[in-house]
């Protein structure tokens, strides 16, 4: 009895300093990233340019649809209000929410989306300095409007403008970000309506970044493929590290009475 109080014990601390040490992590990566991205020095001439070269892009391959596509969602106010809370509601509150749910429940497949979310955004934040992109909003004479701006001061609530580099458009780590959550939630809910939530958060929030004109298709491409190849890369590497921590843990458990053993397994997770 006292034996499983204590492992209980160890278990309950274990979990408790995992957690507010993720979340002091989690807290310091977006303090970086948004300082790292908001001092970022922007030519906003070169920024323009490149955004020109991606509507030259996306023309060669018959896909600039972005001004059709926001004209025929302005035309209906609330849909446009609509998607411009999707953009706001659904980045950093669902991103966190299911990070939490992750930690506490899967906390594996945390470690894994955590790290490719870090990965991802070190690379953007390299991509943001080296090719910076006027989003579409910054380009009225194609006919785009920000929703985002007109509908709603939200977003500058929850972003601050001090932390916002306004030539960050490639790539979108909205897409990206939320294709990495979207994954975890479909492929680890039990219940069928977050599995189709999981399905949904990406797709909804693709539609979102174009209809708010705050991104072009191309930086919603180039943010899903970024995510992606991230997250391959952290679970080829978090499966050889698995493997040799597995050797560490049954040399020294070979060692150890049973008690110790099941202890510093604990406190090893």
């Amino acid at each position: 009895m006292a034996a499983g109080r204590e492992i209980s014990m160890l278990r309950s601390a274990g979990r408790a300093q995992q957690v507010a040490r993720e979340v002091i992590v989690i807290a310091a990566a977006i303090v970086l990233y948004f300082g790292v991205r908001g001092v970022i020095a922007t030519r906003t001439d070169v920024a323009y340019r490149n955004a020109e070269h991606i509507v030259g892009i996306e023309r060669s391959a018959g896909v600039f649809v972005e001004p059709k596509l926001q004209a025929a969602v302005t035309a209906h106010g609330w849909i446009a209000n609509a998607v411009s809370y999707i953009y706001i509601y659904g980045h950093w509150p669902v991103l966190l929410t299911t990070l939490l749910w992750l930690l506490i429940r899967h906390r594996d497949a945390y470690r894994t989306f955590r790290n490719a979310m870090l990965i991802s955004g070190g690379i953007g934040l390299m991509i943001f300095a080296v090719f910076p992109v006027a989003p579409p909003r910054f380009l009225p004479a194609y006919g785009f409007v920000d929703t985002v701006t007109e509908q709603t001061e939200a977003y500058r609530v929850l972003q601050p403008p001090a932390f916002v580099n306004q030539y960050a458009a490639v790539p979108s780590l909205h897409l990206g970000w939320n294709l990495l959550m979207g994954i975890a939630v479909a492929g680890l809910a039990r219940h069928s309506i977050m599995r189709a939530f999981g399905w949904l958060m990406p797709v909804l929030m693709l539609a979102a970044i174009v209809l708010t004109a705050n991104h072009y298709l191309f930086d919603g491409l180039v943010g899903g493929m970024i995510a992606l190849l991230s997250l391959l890369a952290v679970n080829r590497l978090g499966s050889a590290g698995r493997r040799r921590r597995q050797g560490r843990r049954s040399t020294g458990s070979g060692a150890l009475g049973p008690a110790e053993s099941l202890r510093r397994e604990v406190l090893w997770k």
